[in-house]
């Protein structure tokens, strides 16, 4: 018995059974976008060019390959369309494709024109491994300055069929189909065609909202001065609004010039973000690719509320749309990611979109502050000077608050409250601090307070004892915070937390009285590695003075410790990063399960790419070389395991009651008024399970203390 097309078949691997560093394993999939060099009704030529492009797409791993309108006739045949020669050859030539592709590993997405109830139409047909899968005809077609297309072709609304026969095969005909991938959950791929996406209202928008994940948009668009902009334009709005990857390919070489030029302009965008473009005006023809996050776009559109009111709105609209089931070639080995993942996502490291990201974030705090302030009616805060970065955050942010409110910097009331471990550099920088910025400076030494209340609970450390517990730390903490509150009182001020997004996010910071209190809390939603990076922004533009730049200077190099646990030298003994994490680590993992609510197992995947190799990919310029640090899969796997467990187990019941304050980045903020509504007596179990089940237990074992490298 001769072999058939489903034995011949190679066998497509389960998700499942994909490497831990395959992106198809993590929700990953990889597209190519085709520019081929075309000739003028030669549907064989073009057909052959078609298929050497579509080999090396296989080769680069990628799952589909889509090549612009009409492109096995080439786009430029004006009046020839009607010629029963070109059309029957652009048939025979797609046999040619059909016969070829049963040996390459990757799905087609070609343009043709067809003939259905003896009208013409220009579709795109999508195919894969010999089998013809569907064909989507255009819905608007140009008839306007340069464009004559309804001289030769028919618009989609007049088309009778739903289903038509093509090279032996019955295939679905029509708009409204969406192809869905059996083996990678969340891609459902829709097709348009050029002028498609130039409508005010797209097919592509009622596709998105029936289900389309990714759109194919087959185009020909001559080029003009500017147009590219505004493709450009075009796409990123087109994917922002659909909630979509966009996939987008113009013609290119040997396209006709009688009257027009042709520039091969290649996009991919990925919900407004543009993931690869091609290089314009290429003399052979090529592909580009891009990895697109699916995971991403089912997140955003489940949380995105509005998303879910536009299908319901044009629910009588979405009820036609057929779904027609297919298997997508799936790499069996491993296949790296492509897409650049930001080691501080809530940190760009291009310089321009870094200064005024920094801006801004310095710009919404003190505008928040201001208002609070005009509210209450208030001139006068009292803040807690540390000498570390938190509460030099604060300051700066209450300095320009106060400028602009043309209120003195003496009402700002900076105290330094030393403890029992209080180092001596982080004495110095908090008094320096207080004389650079021009607030009014105290001290008010709490060991004595301390030290009472350790007698009055019968604490052993009261009676010379080197307890040094959590009671211990909480009880500094705790008179800090008491005492920052009375200095309000007495001077009719209001108090200005310091505590950031990490340290909620971790549970670190003592609850009620202490240090995850206050009036108002201007750093709730910022974490930890963005003060650093705007501190050393502001050093690095120089928009103080040399004396306030070199203690700025002096608290950014400072190592991050709560300093309650007493130490022998003149820095800091204790560390919080040794405690709860490296921030550069848990701010990562932040990011990515609170603002998409990824699986655990794909963000340590991602911190893996972004953190994996400290030579590879771009750093933020105000990361010194010497802190340029990798982590292994081992390391960021155990740290993601602390993350878990205090986020979703230990600390919600402090993110519950904590104080006002403004959300800051699109990394979201953990107010329960806010982002972030959530039990506080959940456990973990369910992320930790889903670590270890699919982070390999090779991967994960390392001998103890190797946490960083």
């Amino acid at each position: 018995m001769p072999p058939t097309l489903e034995t011949r078949r190679p066998r497509v691997p389960h998700l499942a059974e994909l490497p831990f560093h395959s992106i198809y394993r993590h929700g990953f999939v990889r597209v190519a976008v085709a520019t081929p060099c075309v000739e003028v009704a030669s549907p064989a030529a073009n057909v052959a060019e078609m298929l050497r492009i579509a080999r090396d797409a296989a080769s680069s791993q990628a799952v589909l390959v889509v090549f612009p309108e009409l492109g096995i006739a080439a786009y430029s045949n004006e009046d020839l369309f009607q010629q029963a020669a070109l059309l029957d050859g652009s048939v025979q030539a797609l046999g040619t494709l059909i016969e070829a592709s049963k040996e390459i590993a990757i799905t087609f997405a070609v343009g043709m024109p067809l003939r259905v109830d003896d009208r013409l139409f220009n579709c795109a047909v999508l195919l894969r491994r010999g089998e013809l899968l569907g064909a989507v005809p255009k819905t608007y077609l140009p008839n306007y300055r340069e464009f004559y297309e309804k001289r030769q072709f028919a618009p989609a609304a007049q088309a009778l069929a739903t289903s038509i026969r093509l090279l032996g095969q019955s295939i679905p005909f029509g708009t409204r189909l969406l192809f869905e991938a059996k083996n990678v959950p969340g891609f459902v791929l829709g097709l348009e065609v050029c002028e498609d996406v130039w409508a005010p209202l797209p097919p592509s928008t009622y596709a998105a909202l029936a289900g389309a994940t990714v759109i194919a948009n087959l185009s020909a668009s001559d080029v003009t001065v500017g147009k590219a902009d505004y493709r450009r334009l075009l796409c990123a709005s087109q994917s922002a609004k659909c909630v979509a990857g966009y996939l987008y390919s113009a013609a290119g070489p040997g396209e006709s010039t009688t009257d027009l030029a042709w520039d091969g302009h290649a996009l991919v965008y990925e919900n407004g973000v543009r993931l690869a473009e091609s290089m314009r005006f290429p003399l052979q023809g090529g592909f580009i690719t891009a990895d697109l996050d699916l995971d991403h776009l089912r997140q955003e559109r489940m949380r995105w509320t509005t998303f879910g009111d536009c299908v319901q709105a044009n629910h009588g609209q979405l009820a036609g749309y057929r779904r027609i089931e297919i298997e997508l070639d799936v790499p069996a080995g491993h296949v790296r990611l492509e897409r650049r993942i930001e080691r501080f996502p809530y940190v760009p490291a291009d310089p321009a979109r870094r200064d005024e990201r920094c801006a801004e974030v310095y710009d919404i705090q003190v505008e928040a502050l201001r208002k609070r302030l005009a509210a209450t009616g208030l001139k006068r805060v009292v803040i807690g000077i540390s000498g570390g970065l938190d509460s030099t955050q604060t300051a700066l942010v209450a300095v320009r608050a106060f400028d602009r409110l043309g209120l003195p910097r003496t009402n700002i009331l900076g105290y330094t409250l030393p403890g029992f471990a209080t180092s001596r550099q982080t004495f110095e920088n908090a008094h320096a601090l207080m004389r650079a910025l021009g607030i009014t400076a105290g001290e008010i030494d709490i060991r004595p307070s301390a030290e009472l209340m350790l007698q009055h609970i019968g604490h052993p450390a009261a009676q010379g004892a080197p307890l040094h517990d959590i009671t211990y730390e909480n009880v500094q903490a705790g008179e800090r915070t008491s005492h920052l509150f009375r200095l309000a009182n007495r001077h009719n001020a209001l108090v200005l937390g310091t505590g950031d997004l990490s340290e909620l996010a971790l549970g670190f910071t003592t609850y009620g009285v202490g240090d995850h209190m206050s009036h108002y809390n201007v750093n709730a939603s910022v974490p930890k590695t963005l003060i650093r990076h705007l501190i050393r922004w502001l050093i690095g533009v120089r928009q103080f003075d040399a004396a306030t730049i070199d203690v700025l200077t002096r608290i950014v190099e400072t190592p991050i410790s709560p300093e309650l646990v007493p130490g022998a030298g003149d820095q800091p003994e204790q560390s919080s990063e040794a405690v709860v994490g490296p921030y550069e680590l848990q701010d990562f993992h932040l990011y990515y399960i609170s603002r998409f609510g990824y699986r655990p197992s794909k963000v340590a995947y991602l911190a893996h790419c972004a953190w994996g190799d400290a030579g590879a990919g771009a750093w933020p310029d105000t990361v010194p070389p010497g802190e340029r640090r990798s982590y292994d899969v081992a390391v960021i796997t155990e740290w993601l395991e602390v993350f878990l467990k205090r986020f979703f187990q230990g600390s919600q019941f402090k993110r519950s009651a904590m104080p006002n304050g403004p959300k800051v980045g699109s990394g979201g903020s953990l107010s329960p008024r806010g982002d972030w509504r959530a039990p506080s007596d959940s456990p973990a179990t369910v992320w930790l399970d889903e670590l270890h089940a699919n982070v390999p237990a090779s991967l994960r074992a390392k001998s103890r203390g190797s946490r960083r490298r």
